[in-house]
């Protein structure tokens, strides 16, 4: 019958006839959208890691030529060697937290653990986004804690006592540009 339009009778009030055409038209439009969402899952949900994170990086327009130097470096040190095989629809909070343990077990630092677990929180919240989970994988994790502690610069005494008292790697460290 599409396209015809079809006469219910039976109302008591206007209300009521109002009531019903409103439902029918949430009911088209739920139908519509639960398709729209059928289809962006088996799009992106079977989409590898690896592939989503080059789509969203692609889209990421915003940032800096360093940003992009960064973001590569975490992708493809950090997150593509641990996640890039796995497809979408399979990431949840176990996952994320495993990834977390992971790095450190590896003994990655809390900084680099910190900006790769933001990175990862972006690349799926883009896809949480879409409808590709029901709940939010990275909800009720814990990030790492990065607390930076307050800079001290030394001064030209204790920069020669560090050459001093340093070994050759450290020197090279100290004496670079």
């Amino acid at each position: 019958m599409a396209g015809k339009q079809v006469k219910e009778s039976g109302f008591a009030t206007q209300d009521k006839a109002i009531a019903r055409l409103t439902e029918i038209y949430n009911a088209k439009r739920a139908a519509l959208r639960g398709q729209a969402k059928a289809e962006r899952i088996a799009r992106y949900g079977a989409m590898r890691f690896e592939e989503y994170a080059k789509e969203w990086k692609a889209g990421q327009r915003d940032l800096g030529p360093a940003s992009v130097v960064h973001l590569e470096s975490l992708l493809s040190i950090h997150l593509l060697p641990l996640l890039g095989s796995r497809r979408m629809t399979t990431f949840d909070h176990k996952v994320v937290e495993g990834f977390i343990q992971t790095m450190e077990r590896n003994g990655v630092g809390l900084a680099a653990q910190a900006n790769a677990f933001d990175k990862l929180k972006a690349i799926l919240l883009d896809a949480n986004r879409l409808g590709l989970f029901d709940d939010n994988p990275v909800a009720g994790v814990k990030p790492p804690q990065y607390d930076p502690k307050r800079v001290v610069i030394p001064s030209l005494e204790q920069l020669r006592q560090i050459r001093t008292a340093g070994d050759d790697s450290f020197l090279l460290v100290l004496c670079s540009p």
